[in-house]
C-alpha cells in the first residue's frame, strides 16, 4: 500500500461534513484566509457571500458585497436580503495596528477593536434574527492564541481578540436554545503570503514555539472553520479550537 500516495488525495467527505445546499456568509472573504475559507466552503457544496471593502478576484461560488463591517448601517444594508439557506457565518475579518503600548495612538487602538470585534457584533447581530427565524445555525469567529495569551506590540488585536473570545462563549450561551451554535477557532501564525513576506526571523520564532513540525497554512484553518460549520459539529458550542501546530502549549 502506498500511504504517501493516499495522503496525497482528500478522503471522501462524510455526509456530516457536507455543506451542500447551505449559504455562509464570511466577512474578509475576499483575500487572505477568508478567500481560503471561501474556497473550502464551496468545495463543500456551499455557496458564499462575502463581505469585504473590495470584492477581490472572483471565485466560483462566491458573491461579493461590499460592506464596511465597522459600520453597523454598512452591515444591515449588506445583509438586508438574505435567502432562508443563509445559516453559516464566518467572522474573519480583521486588521492589525502593531506598536508598543507607548507608541499605540487612540486610532491605532480604536480602527482594530471596531473591525476585530465590533465588527463581529454587527454582523453577528445582524444575522441572528435570520437564524433564529430558521431554527438552524453555525457561527465560527475567527480570534487568536494571542488573544488568549497576548502579544507584545498587539494590545489592540490581543484586546479585541480576547473580547472575541467572550462575545463567542456569550453569544453560545444565548443562541444555544435557538439551535444555534457559536464557536471560535484560533490560529497562531499561518503561512499567508503576508506571513512568507515577513523576515524569515518571525516564522523562525512561531516555529520555535510549535511542538509540530510545520506551520499552519491557510487551508488549515478553513478546513477547522468548515467542520465547525458542519453537522459533524452539531453538538460543539462555546468552544475555541486553536489552529497552532502547538504555539499555545
Amino acid at each position: 500500500m502506498d500511504v504517501a500516495a493516499d495522503l496525497r488525495h482528500p478522503l471522501p467527505m462524510a455526509h456530516e461534513e457536507s455543506l451542500s445546499g447551505r449559504i455562509a456568509v464570511v466577512t474578509g472573504g475576499s483575500r487572505g484566509i477568508g478567500r481560503t475559507i471561501s474556497e473550502v466552503l464551496v468545495e463543500r457544496g456551499a455557496r458564499v457571500l462575502s463581505l469585504d471593502l473590495e470584492p477581490g478576484e472572483p471565485l466560483a461560488g462566491v458573491e461579493a458585497r461590499t460592506a464596511n463591517v465597522a459600520d453597523a448601517a454598512s452591515v444591515a444594508a449588506a445583509l438586508a436580503e438574505l435567502p432562508p439557506e443563509a445559516t453559516l457565518l464566518v467572522n474573519n475579518a480583521g486588521i492589525t495596528r502593531d506598536k508598543s503600548l507607548v507608541k499605540m495612538t487612540d486610532d491605532d487602538w480604536q480602527d482594530v477593536v471596531d473591525v476585530n470585534l465590533t465588527g463581529a457584533f454587527h454582523v453577528l447581530r445582524a444575522m441572528v434574527p435570520h437564524l433564529r427565524a430558521a431554527g438552524h445555525g453555525r457561527v465560527v469567529n475567527v480570534t487568536s492564541i494571542n488573544g488568549l495569551r497576548g502579544k507584545f506590540g498587539q494590545a489592540n488585536y490581543s484586546a479585541a481578540k480576547a473580547g472575541l473570545i467572550g462575545l463567542t462563549k456569550a453569544a453560545a450561551r444565548e443562541l444555544g436554545p435557538k439551535g444555534i451554535t457559536v464557536n471560535a477557532v484560533a490560529p497562531g501564525m499561518v503561512l499567508t503570503e503576508m506571513a512568507l513576506a515577513l523576515p524569515a526571523e518571525f516564522r523562525e520564532k512561531a516555529a520555535a514555539e510549535a511542538v509540530l513540525p510545520s506551520l499552519a497554512t491557510p487551508r488549515d484553518v478553513a478546513l477547522t472553520v468548515a467542520f465547525l460549520l458542519s453537522e459533524a459539529a452539531r453538538c460543539i458550542t462555546g468552544e475555541v479550537i486553536r489552529v497552532d501546530s502547538g504555539q499555545y502549549i
